[in-house]
């Protein structure tokens, strides 16, 4: 049992990051403290959160190029209800991220599920659209720290047990997925729509309504994600998270989230952030340039991307390709 643990593609993944962290820490010491460790965690937590929604997505054989447009329009927008309104509860906000994120995943789960957009065009599109209702909203101007209410920016920061409750949320997010993925048969139909779409047709399950699902997780976790950066950073504005998407993406292809839909775990998706999380705060202290952390960056995300097309039982089948057409249907 510890001998297929250690082999598997998330043990593997989970030496790497643990020999990086303790090499880190022999040149920086503090790095590896315990406070460190929770600052690393804490700083992840958003990656992880929209990580565990994009995984849904690609399990289903889809992607979300959106998530962090969608993270930007929600941010901008409950940031100027808070600035023009600083009397509303906080829980208001909140179900007004969660609602708006929902929405705007719903746009990209109804047209690859009802139109047979790709999901790749569709949510291309929509990225583009989200950023500019982004600009059009606050018409280009910024909401920062002064402009927000003390509690907007308190509660992601607020400490229980020594970590933030930003912490908190994407441990809650975690356990919740795993619980979902692991043993409910709603968390099972992501898998067996993306894995054989013509056999969950036949087991009566709706691939295009399962897709639609996942996009509205995602819209619905992007959205949340949208008021946790805009309150951590305490700064809204148009260019929020831009590009942030490719690092959500990252993370599931490293952690094993198969891009040809069917194959991924929650514990691989959470230790493919975790992975990019050491590598954001370990390569600045050991002194690599910006220029080359990217660098670093795409070529981590190239192997894993080979590693898991050489590990693929079906290697002809492409993320371009929607499985709700008939025609389009396969088997493994």
């Amino acid at each position: 049992m510890l001998k297929r643990l250690i082999y598997s593609r998330e043990g593997v993944l989970s030496i790497i990051v643990l020999a990086m962290f303790f090499g880190v820490g022999v040149i920086s010491p503090d790095f590896i403290s315990l406070s460190n460790s929770v600052s690393i965690f804490n700083d992840t937590s958003i990656l992880i959160m929209l990580a565990l929604g994009q995984m849904l997505v690609i399990l289903t054989r889809c992607i979300d190029l959106s998530v962090a447009a969608n993270v930007a329009f929600t941010g901008m927008f409950v940031a100027m209800v808070n600035q023009y309104f600083p009397e509303l509860p906080m829980a208001l906000l909140i179900f007004l991220s969660l609602f708006i994120g929902a929405l705007l995943g719903a746009i990209n789960g109804l047209f690859v599920w009802l139109l047979k957009v790709p999901s790749i065009v569709i949510t291309l599109g929509t990225m583009s659209i989200y950023r500019g209702a982004t600009f059009l909203l606050s018409d280009g101007a910024w909401v920062n720290s002064h402009q927000m209410s003390e509690s907007f920016i308190g509660l992601p920061r607020y400490e229980i047990l020594s970590m933030p409750v930003l912490g908190w949320m994407a441990v809650a997010a975690i356990i919740l997925f795993f619980w979902a993925m692991k043993f409910s048969v709603w968390g099972r139909n992501f898998y067996s729509a993306g894995g054989n779409p013509m056999a969950a047709f036949y087991s009566g399950v709706n691939v295009g309504k399962v897709q639609f699902y996942a996009f509205l997780v995602s819209g619905t976790l992007s959205g949340l994600c949208g008021y946790l950066w805009v309150s951590r950073f305490a700064v809204a504005y148009v260019d929020v998270a831009n590009g942030f998407e490719l690092q959500v993406i990252a993370a599931c292809v490293i952690g094993g989230v198969s891009i040809v839909g069917g194959l991924g775990t929650v514990v691989g998706c959470v230790i493919g952030a975790l992975f990019i999380g050491v590598v954001n705060n370990a390569l600045p202290i050991i002194g690599v340039s910006p220029f080359w952390q990217m660098a670093i960056s795409g070529l981590v995300i190239i192997i894993a991307v080979i590693a898991n097309a050489t590990s693929g039982k079906d290697k002809a089948r492409i993320i371009l390709r929607n499985p709700n057409a008939n025609d389009e249907i396969r088997a493994n």
